[in-house]
């Protein structure tokens, strides 16, 4: 490289970076407030444009395969397409994205408690390559957990981007979140509530305009180029009376044992595919044939499933039965019954088949699902077993089911109340949508005090909640905590040594740790005060003799809610912090007010 040309690299590296520079410029014109505003906007178009994208991927390939299949008798192809979808998702996450993209929403909660609401760039489009593999072969899954995920990620990499704090990270994710949601429902007060209730962020004065501004965006991307068409087609043709209440009450509690049910079933399965199951190869290949073998008996459990909630909402059971072997027996009412309460049974093992054999899809869709036929089932049996009396509208409670069982599921029950009546335009139901959400809700959480999405999590104390003490302990890391400028001495020592050591520190508190670095106990300087200042005890005594245990020890992986309760159980101010016994510092009461009340501060500020 030539003289000249060595000079202008160097007076061009000496140039303050362009995006740098650009940034500054926003700093000082463009108010935070203001910026965030537009970040939203952004967040809203973009995530709007990946909800339409991802429907019309899920679109093509489905509508491209099915129409080698027949809709009547048995179609071998079913045992094939959802096989092939879980292979093809399983290589490109393993060799493509070598990073694990399931549980698209339960990511998005640990990014925002413990990874400060980063999420990886390639979850802007991964997800949605992935997910619209898996459900357009089959995959009995739904596509809003993936779009939530790249909602989220293109929020959280906008604000990484224009290098925003932490606190505006959180929204942003919150934003691209309910952009999904709004996008590909097009239901943007549920996008929103989707937030609150799911993701469990606060709605402050800061976060409901961005929240609404993406949400509606999003929405109005998705009218303009998919038209004003409704979700799910729902015509109301028998009004709601009050004298239905007791039934609407009894179909709550029957949505919330049904969410129960498919919380239960999932985790489970999820656990024998984790646990059991050594490799990624077998867990594709047996949840490969569960699924494949499922769809092939029960046709209706084919991806997304919609068209099958469709049919139960215009009040067309038979044609459910008339798409699978059992076609000759669509006429008979116990067996569509049977059939429909079989297809309940299994599609939390269909759903739980697809994403532990290696498939990409969420939950979020196999609730509706789920619901919709139970409270099909629900007023369907009522009828047969009363056919002397007024009978109930089997599309009132499969429409009044989606909201029950997406209640129960998901611990939201505002948002399963308005998403259900976004989708259907089933505004006139309100009252029991409200009736059957609320007592399903009441039901499951008898039983399990958190969602599908938060379980896991809230169990390894990682979950960020509404409750405002917990979700700023969740927020604390310890490794910000920990005070390592205490001076350790070896049990070995003699009191004139142990008075050496006291002399160079700042500290009244010792820890005493052998050659390996492991904690034996502590010396307290109060503790020896009376005899520190006895020159005839110097060489006689040692630290092994005045010593004592520390009231408790605090393992460095320990929640820190699970560290203010061994702070108030003991009463001690200070405690010693080890990795398996290794000696790693200490954690001070003090220390966490002062960063607890920072952490309020910061997330608090409006």
């Amino acid at each position: 490289m030539t003289d000249t040309a060595t000079a202008k690299c160097e007076e061009e590296a000496q140039k303050p970076d362009l995006w740098l520079r650009f940034l500054l410029w926003r700093e000082k014109h463009i108010k935070e407030k203001s910026f965030v505003i537009i970040l939203a906007f952004l967040t809203g178009l973009l995530g709007g444009f990946a909800a339409l994208l991802l429907k019309l991927l899920i679109h093509l390939i489905s509508s491209t395969l099915q129409t080698h299949i027949e809709i009547t008798g048995a179609n071998y192809m079913y045992l094939v397409y959802p096989f092939i979808g879980i292979i093809l998702a399983t290589m490109y996450v393993k060799f493509f994205v070598r990073d694990n993209i399931s549980h698209g929403v339960t990511r998005v909660l640990y990014s925002i408690s413990q990874n400060k609401s980063r999420l990886k760039p390639h979850n802007m489009y991964s997800s949605v390559i992935a997910s619209a593999m898996t459900i357009g072969f089959g995959g009995s899954v739904g596509a809003e957990g993936p779009i939530v995920a790249t909602g989220a990620s293109i929020g959280s990499n906008l604000g990484q981007l224009f290098k925003m704090s932490p606190r505006i990270l959180m929204i942003l994710v919150g934003c691209g979140a309910a952009a999904g949601i709004a996008g590909i429902f097009k239901a943007p007060i549920a996008g929103v509530l989707f937030t609150i209730e799911v993701l469990m962020l606060d709605l402050t004065t800061v976060s409901v305009m961005p929240l609404l501004i993406s949400s509606v965006t999003a929405a109005t991307l998705a009218y303009i180029f998919t038209g004003y068409d409704l979700e799910f087609f729902f015509v109301q043709s028998e009004p709601f009376v009050t004298q239905r209440i007791p039934f609407v009450i009894a179909l709550g509690v029957a949505c919330g044992l049904v969410s129960l049910y498919f919380t239960r079933v999932m985790n489970m399965m999820e656990n024998f595919f984790k646990k059991r199951l050594t490799t990624q190869w077998k867990r594709s290949l047996i949840g490969g044939v569960i699924l494949a073998g499922l769809i092939f008996l029960f046709p209706p459990l084919y991806g997304e499933g919609y068209s099958a909630i469709n049919e139960l909402l215009g009040g067309a059971p038979s044609s459910i039965v008339g798409n699978s072997l059992f076609s000759s027996d669509g006429g008979n009412n116990w067996f569509i019954l049977l059939f429909i309460g079989c297809i309940i049974l299994f599609k939390a093992l269909a759903t739980s088949a697809t994403n532990g054999g290696g498939g990409v899809g969420g939950t979020f869709a196999p609730s509706l699902y789920v619901g919709c036929m139970t409270g099909f089932f629900f007023a369907f049996l009522m009828n047969i077993l009363m056919p002397g009396g007024d009978p109930l509208s089997v599309k009132n409670f499969a429409l009044m089911g989606m909201a029950g069982v997406m209640s129960g599921v998901m611990h939201a029950p505002l948002m399963a109340i308005f998403l259900t009546a976004e989708m259907t335009g089933g505004y006139d139901l309100f009252l029991p949508l409200l009736i059957v959400s609320a007592i399903s809700y009441g039901t499951i959480k008898l039983f399990e005090p958190f969602s599908i999405y938060t379980m896991r999590l809230a169990q390894r104390g990682e979950l960020l909640t509404h409750h405002k003490d917990r979700a700023v302990l969740t927020l604390l890391k310890m490794d910000s905590v920990i005070e390592q400028d205490f001076m350790a001495v070896r049990p070995e020592m003699n009191l004139k040594q142990m008075v050496d050591v006291i002399s160079k520190s700042n500290r009244n508190l010792f820890p005493v740790i052998d050659e390996n670095g492991t904690l034996l106990g502590i010396v307290l300087l109060d503790e020896i005060r009376n005899i520190m200042f006895r020159p005839d005890l110097y060489k006689r005594m040692h630290v092994r003799r005045f010593m004592s245990a520390p009231p408790a020890k605090i393992e460095i992986n320990e929640s820190m809610e699970r560290v203010m309760k061994i702070f108030d159980d003991t009463g001690a101010w200070n405690l010693p912090v080890v990795d398996k016994g290794k000696y790693v510092g200490f954690v001070s009461k003090s220390k966490i007010f002062n960063s607890y009340r920072r952490v309020l501060r910061h997330y608090s500020d409006d």
